[in-house]
């Protein structure tokens, strides 16, 4: 199973994603209801709920799915990609166009959560909650060299396994066994869109960890195989130019269709989800707030 971007035609069965009250606010982007949460709030989520999970062996993981242009043009065009992403405990702002189109409504995103960026800031926080990760996707190479980076970048961190994201259908019952032998509180899925989001709908009910987090090429940032573009591209939303134009023979066809039509849907499919009670509250700087009384 290679990190390649191909519809999303695998035929499986879940159980349809129950509703549960949720302590943020969600905007509808593109046409995919969106967190709005900070980095930092976002960091606290999953610090509590990993933490739950370890106290509780019922509690099945979270799924934690990116929205960025590419994410929002698929689910309107393929239905069984839109059927993955309902199954999200959570759904955040990976791209900036998303944060920007955002604030059309009352509920705007507060910042971008770039995977890239909020891998070293789930570092942090689980260094110093002494939470563990485990590294599935990419390449052999990427996968090891990854893991040895984060290492050494951040001493005290625990990436208590890894394996690389070649592997069949037939392998995944006895992955899903070795990433719960490791005990890992985070699981990071880099297989890319849509095999990643397949891969968590599929195993979640296998999966013992606090979090799963789809994780696209994020690995290849950290070894250095990709570059990320200057932070005024960034704060543009633009990239994707950055990458286009370092890789153009591989991104043209898909940005010249895939553009245009996640433009569309963010200035067409963007509303306030619709108001509902909120059960907690976050702070600012990441900390769980209790609900208001009355």
């Amino acid at each position: 199973m290679g990190a390649t971007s191909t519809p999303a035609t695998t035929t499986f069965a879940p159980r349809a994603p129950r509703v549960r009250l949720k302590p943020y606010r969600e905007v509808v982007v593109g046409g995919l209801k969106t967190a709005c949460l900070s980095r930092a709030q976002m960091m606290a989520l999953m610090v509590k709920d990993c933490l739950a999970a370890r106290e509780d062996s019922r509690r099945r993981p979270k799924l934690v799915f990116a929205s960025n242009g590419h994410v929002v043009s698929l689910a309107a065009s393929d239905a069984e990609f839109r059927r993955l992403n309902e199954f999200a405990d959570m759904i955040h702002a990976d791209g900036q166009p998303v944060v920007l189109a955002s604030k059309l409504t009352r509920a705007p995103i507060p910042e971008r959560s770039a995977t890239t960026d909020f891998f070293h800031d789930a570092v942090i926080a689980a260094r110093e909650n002494g939470l563990t990760f485990f590294i599935l996707g990419a390449t052999e190479d990427v996968n090891a060299n990854c893991a040895a980076t984060m290492r050494e970048m951040y001493p005290g961190l625990t990436i208590i396994g890894r394996r690389n994201g070649y592997f069949s259908r037939d392998e995944e019952a006895a992955i899903c066994a070795e990433i719960n032998a490791s005990g890992a509180d985070v699981v990071w899925v880099g297989l890319g869109v849509p095999l990643e989001h397949s891969f968590c709908v599929r195993n979640k009910h296998r999966l013992k960890a606090g979090w799963i987090v789809t994780a696209g090429g994020c690995f290849n940032y950290v070894t250095g195989d990709y570059t990320r573009a200057p932070d005024w591209m960034q704060r543009l939303g633009l990239e994707w130019l950055h990458r286009l134009c370092r890789e153009p023979r591989r991104l043209f066809r898909r940005y010249a269709i895939t553009n245009p039509h996640a433009l569309f849907l963010l200035l067409t499919r963007t509303a306030a989800a619709k108001a509902g009670p909120i059960v907690a509250d976050i702070g600012s700087q990441g900390s769980l707030l209790q609900p208001k009384a009355g």
